[in-house]
């Protein structure tokens, strides 16, 4: 192993711009749906041993000599968000012709510029670097803020965090409970670069313990944390919850010529029968933007979905609602859930806070349309965002907290002021991403909010994977991606015992804090010893 850490410490010019790209690349395979955690143990010490041999010339300044810590950073960036993300060009492809021409910068520039926060994460843990375990520390430290920081910079885009690549299945969820992903991600840098201090003997036995500890805790603690939740009896609620996956193909979706069957095809699965023996559905869930059609322009649909409720029975169903402009300015449109009860009223609504950029909304509107750029979901001319969140009531006594696509990737959107609620609502489309990765990746996010919340998330998408999640990430009911059809599922209840959002906020600052007081001290120890 010292001869192949040598190999890559030396590297340089191009070679050493394919192997940080390669190890970034090789990473994702961590990730769902592949969930190969143990590819960290290699990609991670790479990256180490690569930045061991990252410093520019004494007399070229401290930027000079940063910058081969950050172009390796970036190169092993750019490697990961381009293997990871590559499928967000398909949903350019549904409108081939109007959005073809961009598919290079959603495969390329977005990974490109996602690279630039990896750069700067190994920039700042080039600062601290030392020859032990310091320099892991450091690098775990300077991901975990970097993925933080990723999570609010220009709207924030906290895509595939590195903390969810130790977590692929639900006893290895829980930590994320007590630090977060933000934290689970500098404590996943740590434990998986560890290897590479047998390439580079000093610290090896610390480091590799201290590793091992963790993994052992980490697990250890997975373990416990389901137990006490089974051992909790916690009861499921009155509520039955019918999940509906339409499958609706993303360039049908909106054709005119289309929406009666759209909306037939809504109905029925949401009327047919439950399985012999199990009880009716109370609560039935379509996914975003399900109506093809703007529902208080069709005033006939409400009185259609009234017929096929049952008596008590509930819609939830995403849906585009408008409100007319004021002195004369144009119409402005939502991303919206509706609550209908069995009479065909509208019983509640929750419109989407976080947009997606490009999206759904263009960024410096007025100049980029002059220039004849549009949003991709272009359909009513773009969406506003909502001006406050809170509970959406649902009957049965409920509260849910609503996540509107991809809301879910954000950890401080499952968290209300005004109130925990009984259960995650998250409508979503991902029909736009097709059979790729991209839809499996956005349940695993899904599933840690439950996780962090120890709430249920009832989860519907139009394609993609839906489910229903128990507080300990685990998935009772689900559909898989590219199936049309139903599933019924008694929804469970909330935990008892959880942690507020600011608890996991000051363990994530206190695992920074350690380890950048782990590289200092490492630091000076090197320092000391070539004085």
């Amino acid at each position: 192993m010292e001869r192949i850490a040598e190999s890559i410490m030396l590297s340089w010019g191009v070679k050493r711009a394919v192997l940080a790209f390669a190890a970034g690349a090789f990473s994702v395979l961590a990730l769902p749906p592949f969930n190969f955690f143990a590819a960290l143990f290699i990609s991670f010490p790479m990256l180490v041993w690569l930045l061991d041999g990252a410093s520019g010339p004494p007399e070229r300044g401290l930027l000079g000599r940063m910058r081969p810590a950050f172009a390796t950073g970036w190169w092993f960036g750019f490697g990961y968000f381009v293997a990871g993300l590559w499928w967000l060009g398909n949903a350019l492809l549904i409108d081939a012709g109007g959005f073809a021409w961009a598919l290079p910068l959603a495969v390329l520039g977005l990974p490109a510029l996602l690279a630039l926060f990896y750069g700067v994460a190994t920039s700042l843990a080039w600062l601290l670097w030392s020859d032990g375990i310091g320099r892991i520390a450091a690098l775990g430290a300077a991901f975990g803020l970097i993925e933080w920081v990723r999570s609010f910079v220009l709207t924030g885009f906290p895509w595939n965090a590195i903390g969810y690549a130790a977590m692929p299945a639900p006893v290895m969820m829980q930590s994320a409970e007590i630090v977060g992903v933000f934290g689970m991600s500098a404590l996943t840098v740590f434990v998986f670069s560890a290897p590479a201090l047998v390439g580079t003997r000093r610290g090896a036995v610390a480091g590799l313990v201290a590793a091992l500890v963790l993994f052992a805790a980490h697990v250890g603690y997975g373990w416990f944390a389901l137990d006490r939740l089974d051992r909790s009896q916690m009861t499921p609620t009155e509520a039955v919850v019918r999940i509906v996956q339409p499958a609706i193909d993303q360039s049908a979706k909106w054709d005119m010529a289309e929406r009666e069957q759209i909306f037939s095809r809504l109905l029925a699965f949401s009327a047919l029968p439950p399985r012999e023996g199990q009880p009716r559905p109370t609560h039935i869930v379509w996914p975003e933007t399900a109506l093809p059609f703007l529902l208080t322009e069709n005033p006939g649909s409400l009185s259609r979905i009234a017929d096929m409720l049952q008596v008590g029975q509930t819609l939830i169903t995403g849906a585009v609602r408008f409100e007319d402009g004021l002195a004369g300015s144009p119409p402005r449109f939502f991303n919206t859930i509706y609550v209908i009860d069995d009479e065909g009223q509208i019983i509640g609504s929750a419109d989407k806070a976080h947009l997606v950029p490009f999206g759904e909304y263009l960024p410096f509107e007025a100049l980029l349309r002059r220039w004849g750029l549009t949003p991709v979901a272009e359909t009513f001319g773009g969406f506003t965002a909502a001006d406050r969140r809170g509970l959406l009531g649902l009957p049965g006594g409920l509260g849910a907290v609503p996540l509107i696509c991809y809301e879910a990737i954000f950890p401080e959107m499952s968290s209300l002021e005004d109130g925990r609620g009984s259960l995650l609502l998250n409508l979503t489309n991902d029909a736009w991403y097709g059979l790729t990765p991209g839809p499996y990746q956005h349940l695993r996010q899904a599933q840690l909010r439950a996780v962090e919340t120890r709430l249920p998330l009832v989860r519907a998408a139009n394609n993609g994977i839906s489910a229903v999640v128990d507080p300990g990430g685990r998935i009772v009911g689900s559909l898989p991606l590219g199936e049309a059809g139903v599933f019924d599922v008694r929804l469970p209840s909330g935990a008892d015992e959880f942690l507020l959002m600011r608890i996991r906020r000051f363990n994530f600052g206190l695992i920074i804090v350690i380890m950048v007081l782990t590289a200092l001290l490492a630091r000076k120890s090197k320092n000391q010893r070539f004085d």
